[in-house]
């Protein structure tokens, strides 16, 4: 199915969108004060070493310092990443390989996510359009995502070609080698042979804390990673970078050259093509289906939940079919709201509970076949016996709903607030605290218009028998700068 690529670029920001028959797939945002750090390589400086927890934080010059675990660790004397398949491996302890103040280059794996830094790894990789160079693991590897078999023993016996043991080195080949030529990986391999030569004589004389090498900027990076054979059209409305683009493609993707288009409409290239209100759908909490039903996406600090509901959707023959369509339906409609969304870590879906193992089946096989597309790594598990089925998603950057959004400031993030009525119960036994400062006084109750409503409302007998107890008068006082669960009860000021 034909996809386009649009990149709108603006002084602030630059947004490329991933467009397939004009539906959003997935969209990435760079944004000037916050530059993507993932694959970047730093000259770090060990600041403390976690014996309790095998860990280290490494000094990146990063507000944070990056974290980096006993398995991130590729040593000269321990080969950790190589060995981490092992469930057996015995890792000596951190502070026998790191100590504090030591000096190590490190690559970022996954951004700043809340109030954690970013994750980081010794073991340093070089991605290019047809290979991803790993300089300290001698493995070849081939993306699974080529199965022909014919092209994989291809790919194999090119790179045996290559590939010198005497290097200590390795390559992982990717999707987009899958119809390249043995020339144009042989030159991808040397360019990120020479890439890294660059790059570890330059870790050597950089000082700590400081960056050695910056990955591509996000427009280049989405032609290095996301074009594909599918690619029918790459739109940009900025000069600048439509011309960094051409370079690119000339140099590195010449066929696809032809797809690059520079446009220049009288409305924003994103508007034109209704992916503002697709951007803005996809930070809601409720995602309608188009048979009635609909899904609710909850994000916690822990995981992410999916409940499957089936709505308006009263089906046509009974209920165990209805549920059944409903089911497939989320499990066909699940795959893109978690790419659209970048939601990763655990998430755990919530089917409707069916009786017929088949019917089961069909919903794992679809929710793996949508899963399929999808670049990042994954993995799901069978639906137990609760109706759920637990799933992880590899998690490199924010979700776009903590990019785009911070908690509200009136719930703090709970998205709930306090009833009026509440609110008032919360009132009264303030004043009961403070009831010998009010007696045979005054008192004044400031809070939001709900809350004075239902005071002078609903609760008005009650603030006529509490000013009688207490022997004072109450008055009531809106404060339109409140939000509905602040309030104050004070002595009025004397003159």
């Amino acid at each position: 199915m034909a996809e386009e690529i649009i990149i709108s670029v603006s002084s602030l920001e630059t947004r490329v969108a991933l467009v397939e028959s004009g539906l959003l797939q997935e969209i990435f945002i760079e944004r000037s004060h916050t530059r993507v750090t993932v694959g970047n390589i730093y000259k770090g400086k060990v600041v403390r070493v976690l014996p309790g927890l095998q860990s280290a934080f490494v000094d990146i010059g990063q507000p944070r310092a990056a974290f980096m675990h006993i398995t991130d660790l590729v040593d000269s004397q321990f080969k950790f990443i190589e060995a981490a398949a092992d469930k057996k491996i015995q890792y000596p302890p951190i502070q026998q390989v790191l100590r504090d103040g030591q000096e190590i280059l490190v690559q970022v794996t996954k951004e700043p996510i809340n109030t954690k830094g970013a994750r980081a790894t010794t073991s340093i990789s070089v991605a290019s359009r047809f290979l991803v160079y790993t300089p300290k693991n001698s493995h070849i590897g081939i993306s699974q995502r080529i199965e022909d078999t014919a092209a994989r023993e291809r790919l194999q016996a090119i790179m045996a070609e290559i590939h010198r043991p005497e290097d200590a080195d390795g390559f992982i080949v990717r999707t987009a080698s899958e119809r390249a030529t043995e020339e144009e990986i042989r030159l991808d391999a040397e360019l990120l042979r020479k890439r890294w030569r660059l790059i570890d004589e330059q870790g050597r004389s950089a000082p700590p804390a400081s960056s050695v090498y910056e990955d591509l900027p996000i427009h280049l990076r989405a032609m290095r990673d996301i074009i594909n054979r599918e690619t029918a059209s790459i739109l940009v409305d900025n000069k600048k970078v439509y011309q960094a683009i051409e370079r690119f493609l000339t140099d590195f993707i010449p066929e696809k050259l032809a797809c690059l288009q520079l446009v220049s409409l009288k409305v924003p290239i994103f508007d034109a093509h209704n992916l503002e209100d697709q951007i803005t759908a996809a930070l809601d909490r409720n995602v309608p289906l188009k048979s009635g039903g609909y899904l609710v996406i909850d994000q916690t600090e822990a995981m992410t939940t999916v409940d499957v509901n089936t709505g308006a959707f009263v089906g046509r023959r009974d209920l165990e079919d209805t549920i059944y369509r409903t089911n497939l339906e989320a499990a066909a409609a699940i795959p893109r709201q978690l790419k659209l969304r970048n939601i990763g870590g655990i998430v755990i879906l919530d089917f409707i509970d069916m009786i017929d193992e088949e019917h089961k089946r069909q919903v794992v096989r679809t929710l793996e076949k949508g899963q399929q597309v999808d670049r990042v790594k994954w993995n799901i598990s069978e639906i137990s016996d609760l109706g759920l089925v637990e799933m992880t998603r590899k998690r490199t950057h924010e979700s776009l709903l903590k990019m785009m959004c911070a908690p509200c400031p009136a719930c703090d993030g709970k998205g709930f607030l306090k009833t009026a009525e509440t609110v008032c119960l919360e009132i009264y036994r303030e004043i009961q605290r403070k009831a010998l400062k009010f007696s045979g006084g005054e008192c004044v109750i400031m809070a939001a218009q709900p809350v004075i409503d239902r005071l002078l409302d609903e609760d008005a007998i009650c603030i006529a028998d509490l000013s009688s107890a207490l022997d004072c008068s109450i008055r009531l006082q809106v404060e339109t700068s409140y939000s509905q669960e602040q309030f104050d009860v004070v002595v009025p000021l004397q003159f």
